[in-house]
């Protein structure tokens, strides 16, 4: 059976055991500051299991998407060097929310690995808590595994908590036996190599019975919960009935066209099959994790991208593969997955242009810091030492991403040993100010007030779609952070009411401000968020009297920061329309802000737009204005939004209904936000700026309606400003600029010649034939001058000249400027390869304090320390 049927499979038997069947969510998680990435099926439903947020169902089934890369679940290093770990995996799960418990779990699972997939039960061992009679007893009563292979284990094993506190119950786990003889396999057996190669986990059923207290006491929950997860990989390497989940059909197709590109036979040697298997494990991790909208950068979930995909590239390396080699096995992984997650397909285009941008990024890179390293090796010979440092594996870890072994590997080959001790503390400071920066998935953590507000069942009913004031009941305050009863005038504090007109931030819209009004008091809402799922809280500033909850009180919206906001938002949803059509659907909405005087959209793009896509942006935009489109918003279930067309933004979490956004033929969107009526109440479009965010990522600021009028007046102002200055008209002012800025280059060419002239003249006189000035060193002439010039194009010009004069040698200038120093220097053509500008000036430049480079016959560096001018006229003569 393929794994495209076994992950079908599992997912029909669970929806004729009543459970929904639910799309994977993102690699990204939602509302969970704790994750870098979704690292178990359960993730998606950990609002669910904690009480905080409720399905339509108490069963759901799932094939949920996961990275395992960082905190305590990281397989990295061990990718490729086992047969069953993996960085990117699919786990398939069957959840009970309060709904069925440990009975019907057990039966599920007995059921669908012997009756439906019919694996030999012989070959099935099952893990329990060690104080867990009950699920024993199960296992005993309802299913016809033997008592001796129901191992009970500790609680490091088989007991799963969500933290320290909080949900958390006894699991049992099934094994499946890879031996030649599992029918005379033992106890002994399975307890000698259950972490080993011949028992795998498959699955793992977690009983969710208790919740821990802070002082570590368990209590019973009143609705006992089910989470299991089982491999999509270790499952269909148990039913293709080979050993190792690389040898199955989820790998075999990249390890091929690794084989291929490489010309190494898989199997060949061990090392290259590692090579392979890190490749075809690395290509999954990064499709999928730049499908859900992140890219390649040096910090948080970028940069563990990028390690992923330099890992893999540095093992291509290994393979012999020195050219960019990832972007051609792409394809094969989009043509084995795209069926199931068609996002694959739709993004092929941009996930090439990522990687191969990635890729031939690294090997420029990669050459730069095998150039150090060698470098390093080669002045430590020298000295007779057999260590490399631990600032240096680290530098070439932090800055060339190098992964530690490939340091060692080239250390070994040189007979060196690294410093692990001095790389594990620089790594350890880097941790230490990763974590003393992260930030989670972006969103705040979820304080406990908002969480007791939520269970003591006070809502929030959104009526701002259609309306901007109403009355309402208070139903909670909050100040500090702490439930209050009361607030007084000056004080500040959190509001929350049964109903409001007043919009939460979310989806990049700012919130509403506006105002609360009592009988005898009266509140400023400076902004409006939604801490909770159904919770909206006004942020107020009590300006009169006192507000107290079950007081009955007015809201009202500030039309003046609403009505802005809508058309700015509505223009978002152009934008990214007409980007799409003009540049390509490879446009993919990577982050927004909608507030009153702007908005900002970001999306993935490699390049610059230039001028004329910016105006042809423009002009459609505008002219979707100008036609005066209708803008519908209409309720449907989300497949029924999909099905018509709508555009769901990667790593968005979405309800059952959803709320669509259509502008005619030219844009539909799922979008909970404000919006105008109809498109000509947005006024001009304008885009003020153009930038890049980070690579791969661009980012247009734009403005609607009377701010762009407001713009237009302040550039009119601008030039007329500088037609005045210039005495000239508006419409003429251009050529009046350009003429006086030719007028002005010419001017200071002519200065920089004299300047030269003046400085030649002064040499030639007094210096430049002098012995001292120039001597010969080996028979080759070397030009030492200190100058003190404040034109560097000058500066260069006398190097020209003096080169010229002695025909052949060095020639090193050192200029004093205020207070810097200056390091320039030359080297005849005749003298390359021997002497080299770029690499004396290297040598030269710390004795001024500085740094510099440059090409074989010229280089310049720049200090602080204007004494070491003449201790680098000494040392050059050493150098040379």
């Amino acid at each position: 059976m393929k794994s495209a049927q076994l992950r079908e499979s599992f997912l029909k038997f669970f929806e004729t055991k009543a459970h929904a069947r639910f799309k994977s969510s993102s690699l990204i998680p939602q509302n969970d500051p704790t994750l870098f990435f979704t690292n178990a099926g359960m993730v998606p439903f950990k609002n669910v299991f904690t009480g905080q947020e409720k399905l339509n169902t108490t069963r759901a089934a799932s094939s949920q998407k996961c990275m395992r890369v960082s905190g305590k679940h990281n397989d990295l290093e061990n990718v490729g060097r086992t047969s069953r770990h993996h960085t990117f995996f699919e786990m398939l799960g069957n959840f009970s929310f309060g709904d069925y418990f440990k009975k019907d779990a057990i039966l599920y699972a007995w059921e669908y690995l012997t009756e439906v997939l019919k694996i030999d039960k012989e070959r099935l061992w099952v893990t329990i808590f060690r104080e867990d009679d009950e699920a024993e007893e199960l296992w005993k009563k309802h299913t016809d595994v033997s008592a001796e292979r129901i191992i009970r284990m500790d609680e490091a094993d088989n007991f799963w908590s969500m933290g320290d506190t909080g949900p958390c119950g006894p699991c049992s786990e099934i094994h499946y036996d890879h031996g030649k003889q599992p029918a005379q396999a033992r106890r002994e057996d399975f307890l000698k190599d259950s972490e080993g190669s011949r028992f795998m986990e498959i699955w793992n059923l977690v009983f969710m019975q208790y919740d821990r207290d802070k002082q570590g006491k368990l209590h019973p929950l009143p609705k006992p919960s089910v989470d299991t997860g089982m491999g999509l990989e270790r499952l269909a390497c148990v039913i293709q009935g080979v050993s190792s989940n690389y040898d199955s059909d989820l790998f075999t197709p990249l390890i091929d066209k690794v084989s291929q590109l490489c010309k190494i036979k898989y199997g060949q040697s061990e090392e290259s099959d590692i090579s392979m298997r890190v490749i075809a494990d690395h290509i999954r991790a990064t499709s999928f994790l730049i499908s859900d909208g992140v890219l390649p950068s040096n910090e948080g979930r970028g940069y563990v991208l990028r390690r992923i995909m330099r890992r893999a590239i540095r093992h291509g390396r290994l393979l012999g593969l020195t050219q960019a080699f990832l972007v051609s096995v792409l394809p094969v992984f989009i043509e084995k997955m795209g069926e199931v997650y068609p996002e694959l397909k739709q993004n092929q285009k941009f996930l090439s242009e990522v990687i191969q941008a990635e890729e031939e990024r690294f090997l420029e890179t990669l050459e730069n810091g095998l150039e150090l390293i060698q470098q390093e090796i080669k002045a430590l010979k020298k000295q007779g030492k057999k260590f490399l440092s631990g600032d240096i594996a680290f530098k070439l870890y932090d800055t060339f991403g190098f992964p530690l072994d490939l340091s060692e590997t080239i250390a070994e080959e040189a007979g060196l040993t690294i410093d692990h001790e001095g790389f594990k503390k620089l790594m350890e400071g880097q941790r230490q100010q990763a974590r003393a920066s992260w930030k989670g998935s972006g969103e705040s953590a979820t304080q406990e007030i908002y969480q007791d507000l939520v269970q003591s069942k006070i809502q929030s009913e959104f009526l701002g779609y259609q309306r901007l004031d109403g009355l309402a009941k208070i139903t909670a305050i909050v100040k500090a952070g702490k439930s209050v009863t009361e607030i007084n005038q000056s004080e500040q504090a959190e509001i929350f009411c049964d109903v409001s007109p007043f919009y939460g931030e979310s989806g990049g819209q700012v919130g509403d401000c506006g105002e609360i009004i009592g009988a005898e008091s009266r509140a400023e809402v400076k902004d409006t968020k939604i801490p909770l799922k159904g919770l909206i809280s006004h942020h107020v500033q009590v300006n009169e009297g006192s507000f107290i909850v079950g007081q009955e009180v007015q809201l009202k919206v500030k039309l003046q920061h609403r009505l802005p906001t809508k058309m700015n938002h509505t223009a978002t949803h152009l934008l990214h329309a007409a980007l799409r059509q003009i540049l390509g659907d490879h446009i993919k909405q990577a982050g927004s802000l909608v507030a009153p005087d702007r908005l900002r959209f970001d999306f993935t793009h490699f390049k610059a737009l230039n001028p004329k896509e910016i105006s042809t942006i423009e002009d459609l935009i505008n002219e979707k204005i100008l036609a005066d489109l209708a803008v519908e918003k209409n309720i449907m279930s989300y497949d029924k939004a999909i099905e018509s067309g709508a555009m769901a933004l990667f790593g968005e979490k979405y309800e059952d209904e959803v709320r669509v956004l259509k502008i005619d033929d030219f844009s539909v969107e799922l979008c909970g936000g404000t919006h105008v009526d109809r498109t000509g109440e947005i006024g001009l479009f304008k885009i003020i700026n153009e930038s890049s965010v980070a690579a791969g990522v661009r980012r247009i600021e734009a403005i609607t309606g009377m701010a762009s009028l407001q713009y237009l007046r302040r550039l009119e102002g601008f030039q007329q400003q500088i037609a005045k200055t210039l005495k000239t008209s508006p419409e003429e002012s251009l050529e009046r600029l350009g003429k006086q800025s030719e007028q002005i280059k010419k001017y200071e060419k002519e200065i920089s010649q004299l300047k030269t002239q003046m400085a030649t003249s002064g040499v030639s006189s007094s210096q430049a034939s002098s012995e001292s000035n120039t001597i010969e060193v080996n028979g080759i002439k070397v030009l030492t001058l200190q100058t003190a010039m404040d034109d560097i194009k000058a500066l260069r010009n006398l190097s020209d000249q003096l080169i010229q004069k002695i025909q052949s040698g060095v020639v090193l200038l050192g200029n004093i400027d205020k207070d810097k120093a200056i390091l320039l220097a030359r080297v005849s053509k005749d003298l390359h390869p021997r002497l080299h500008a770029g690499n004396l000036i290297k040598e030269l430049a710390p004795l001024i304090k500085g740094s510099g480079g440059g090409r074989p016959d010229m280089a310049q560096a720049g200090g602080s320390d204007i004494q070491g001018i003449q201790e680098a006229f000494k040392k050059l003569k050493e150098l040379v």
